[in-house]
């Protein structure tokens, strides 16, 4: 695996509120071989083809692949604001995994790992496995964290849905 060298194991590096920390999975079965369903990912369009069509996104620096030190850079709608993401890739393990790391944007800490593990020839289960913190500390997690979660949960719903219907 490569990983960015100031990083601990997949690009997480612990702050003194690491207590505060939130995970979210999201799993799903794709009927299609690993090798396909990584490939996907690795398609110059696949960031773009992956963004909700209610999100408001601007795609300003599109991932120009998925090694360690990639950025991206977008511009999201948030209400009537506009909120830069700076996202690099932390880790890269070709054809089993990727992952990001938020380094601005609405999150106080975002680790975000793609993970694709071969269930037989055609077969794959893909994984975004990620941990996150909210901004303002035992504020912003007491507020907003309902709030995260389901926005989360439809945004990775959506992803899925669409790398099922590009792979199968």
């Amino acid at each position: 695996m490569l990983a960015h060298p100031l990083m601990e194991p997949y690009g997480r590096s612990r702050g003194p509120y690491s207590q505060s920390i939130m995970k979210f999975v999201k799993e799903s079965v794709i009927n299609a071989s690993a090798e396909k369903v990584f490939a996907f990912h690795e398609a110059p369009d696949a960031f773009e083809r992956l963004q909700p069509p209610w999100q408001t996104t601007e795609i300003v620096e599109p991932p120009a692949s998925l090694d360690v030190g990639t950025r991206v850079l977008l511009r999201v709608k948030v209400g009537p604001f506009w909120q830069t993401i700076l996202a690099e890739h932390v880790a890269y393990e070709p054809g089993k995994m990727f992952a990001d790391r938020m380094l601005k944007g609405p999150f106080a800490d975002w680790l975000h790992r793609h993970i694709v593990t071969p269930r037989g020839d055609d077969q794959c289960v893909l994984t975004d496995d990620i941990e996150y913190e909210l901004p303002l500390g035992i504020l912003g997690r007491t507020l907003g964290a309902g709030f995260a979660r389901r926005n989360l949960e439809r945004m990775f719903e959506f992803r899925h849905q669409v790398t099922r219907e590009a792979c199968e």
